[in-house]
């Protein structure tokens, strides 16, 4: 984990982005003053949408030294937690939705040398994923339902963050809080306010005619919240 202080980090996905052309979507992420890249494996079965494997990721590896924030949307992620590290992900999220042994899994993410991370639905709740604060470097909160880009933000998740950040000061706990979906600049003062950490932003941030400035009024924004 890297936070900066008093700063939020920004996670661009590259879901939202041309994919005929991932060496730009990487310089335009790099240039922005982003730190990492968000990259959305969907497989067709716990999405309704299919993205991209291993392979791309390891061949985009080859291309930058961004932190590779690897968000796995696929059912029974542990089959493939080993392909994806060896890949060049830095940091491997899994849903808790999606397997059924969910310790198991984040435990073989840490031993491939990886950050792990726990994501959840807009549907779920905090309370489902308590058993395995304690082992996770960040908690990715679903604003959205997962599976597509340019979604509209579900207010409720914001206070999602609020619970895992009270949590987290209760119990000392070191994990980061992320949130995914619907994050501009009108909502990023939301989340900000309720103790979030990172912002994954994707359509708002390949839309924009100046990402570095879109990145830089995400900043502002976010840090007038506070």
């Amino acid at each position: 984990m890297d936070m900066k202080e008093n700063s939020l980090l920004v996670s661009p996905s590259i879901l939202a982005s041309d994919f005929s052309d991932p060496v730009s979507a990487l310089e335009k992420i790099s240039q922005s003053g982003a730190d990492y890249v968000h990259l959305d494996v969907m497989d067709g079965m716990f999405v309704p949408n299919i993205t991209f494997g291993p392979k791309y990721i390891g061949d985009l590896r080859k291309r930058t030294d961004l932190v590779f924030d690897t968000h796995l949307m696929i059912m029974e992620p542990e089959r493939y937690i080993r392909q994806f590290a060896e890949a060049g992900s830095d940091i491997i999220t899994v849903h808790q939705e999606a397997t059924r042994h969910l310790h198991r899994c984040l435990a073989m993410i840490k031993e491939e040398g990886k950050e792990a991370g726990v994501a959840i639905n807009p549907a779920t709740p905090v309370e489902e994923i308590v058993p395995v604060l304690d082992m996770v470097d960040y908690v990715l909160v679903m604003s959205v339902d997962p599976g597509f880009g340019g979604q509209k933000f579900i207010r409720y998740s914001s206070r999602k963050i609020g619970q895992l950040d009270s949590i987290r000061r209760r119990e000392g706990y070191q994990y980061l809080i992320n949130v995914d979906g619907g994050i501009n600049e009108n909502t990023v003062h939301i989340v900000a306010k309720a103790g979030v950490d990172m912002v994954v932003t994707g359509s708002a941030f390949f839309s924009s005619p100046d990402p570095a400035a879109f990145v830089e009024n995400l900043l502002e924004t976010a840090g007038g919240a506070l």
